[in-house]
């Protein structure tokens, strides 16, 4: 596997570029004299920057699509106060000569050390059961690969390699906290609710290029792919308690807590209300920070553009 050495946020004008990145947008255009060129959006784990093919574009436009890693020799140049580069060739790269998390951004916290946490709160439930159910997704090495990988979405909260499993960690700390003040809640079905609401994720987007949506995320989506996992793996258990498995499945079915953001049922336990509201607080709250974050065009000011998601300005505090 090669390293990358070049990334986008170290490229200055003037500097030739030899290097991988990838293609997060694509699209032919035509100069007033008819001349076609492509615009390119390139991409990686530092930030996007334009690219502009002017020769050959339509035959470089073959070459590669949206969503493909590719090798590009050009030079970078100043375009209206902004860096831009034009690309003379560009060829797919390999996949096993890549490494995903050089071009998508990574969870700034330690997989390892947050999958170790997340399984050390396995060992405090006491249901056997459920340590066996949370052993079969956790300890069977593909599934755990692809936890530790996947973000927790596409475009509002935890939207990097690693989200995921950074966001549950968040979401059963916090369960543990309210089990901790509320005696009623039944801490052992809050913690595995917590560590299996969002495991569907892991087959609703794909993250080896762009993060997008599966065919079976469009289709399906996380809520009803995680109870079909998690009943295939109580189906080769032995005697699942059958209560603490109807549950279970509408933990992960009402978690998003009301119809119109997608639940097919609304929360209607104590554990499923506040795994709702947990997983609500952690992943508004992150994307809070996001936006405040990557509010540079309102840099010298205490608030943030207007956000469609919060539906109002945000403010960043002094």
């Amino acid at each position: 596997m090669k390293t990358k050495d070049i990334y986008l946020q170290d490229i200055r004008p003037g500097d030739k570029i030899a290097s991988s990145f990838l293609v997060a947008e694509k699209s032919m255009a035509f100069s007033q004299k008819g001349s076609a060129y492509l615009n390119v959006r390139l991409k990686d784990k530092t930030g996007e920057i334009d690219g502009k093919v002017w020769d050959n574009a339509v035959a470089l436009d073959r070459v590669f699509k949206k969503g493909d890693i590719i090798f590009i020799e050009g030079r970078a140049q100043s375009y209206r106060n902004a860096v831009q580069i034009s690309i003379l060739t560009a060829k797919p790269c390999d996949r096993e000569d890549i490494h995903p998390s050089d071009y998508l951004p990574v969870s700034k916290l330690n997989t390892e050390a947050m999958f170790e946490d997340l399984l050390a709160y396995v060992d405090t439930i006491s249901s056997e059961p459920l340590k066996k159910l949370l052993g079969a997704f956790l300890n069977h090495e593909g599934t755990a690969e692809l936890f530790r990988r996947a973000p927790a979405a596409k475009g509002f909260h935890h939207i990097y390699l690693g989200g995921l499993l950074e966001h549950t960690l968040s979401v059963v700390r916090l369960l543990d906290r309210a089990a901790e003040h509320y005696p009623q809640l039944n801490r052992d079905l809050l913690i595995a609710g917590g560590i299996l609401h969002d495991i569907g994720k892991i087959y609703e987007f794909s993250y080896d290029g762009l993060i997008e949506y599966s065919d079976e995320g469009r289709m399906i989506g996380h809520l009803v792919m995680g109870v079909e996992m998690i009943n295939q793996k109580m189906a080769a258990m032995d005697n699942f308690p059958a209560r603490l498995a109807l549950e279970l499945r509408h933990i992960i079915l009402s978690h998003h807590g009301e119809f119109e953001f997608g639940s097919p049922k609304r929360p209607k336990t104590r554990e499923a209300l506040v795994i709702h509201f947990m997983d609500d607080l952690d992943a508004k709250l992150n994307a809070f920070d996001s936006f405040v974050e990557a509010d540079a065009a309102n840099a010298g000011s205490e608030w943030t553009a207007y956000n469609r998601f919060f539906e109002r300005y945000l403010y960043k505090g002094k």
